[in-house]
């Protein structure tokens, strides 16, 4: 069984650009106010339809605020079947920093 590997904001960035999936686990404020441009929100309740619908060999971004919740979400994906999964070091907070321009927010309603 493959592992997790954890990276920082740079390297996720070239997956990204690259084709990788980019998914979201912070809570649905945080994602609605800003997030990785094309990353998707998961949930508790939409994890199941996401896994159900994915490509499990994809390679498959982790990000949460910091770097810390990623890791438990990336072991998961991966003990659900997923082979390449990354867990962004840093979080989104790296991201930004690092790549502003790469960063969408909701416009309010």
């Amino acid at each position: 069984m493959s592992e997790f590997k954890r990276i920082p904001a740079e390297q996720a960035k070239a997956l990204r650009d690259q084709g990788a999936v980019v998914v979201d686990i912070r809570d649905a404020a945080a994602y609605a106010a800003c997030h990785i441009t094309g990353a998707r929100h998961l949930d508790n309740h939409s994890v199941a339809d996401f896994i159900r619908a994915a490509d499990l060999d994809a390679p498959t971004l982790v990000v949460c605020y910091h770097g810390n919740s990623s890791q438990s979400a990336a072991a998961y994906l991966v003990g659900q079947g997923f082979s390449d999964v990354y867990s962004v070091d840093g979080g989104f907070e790296s991201w930004r920093v690092t790549f502003p321009a790469e960063t969408t927010q909701s416009q309010p309603e």
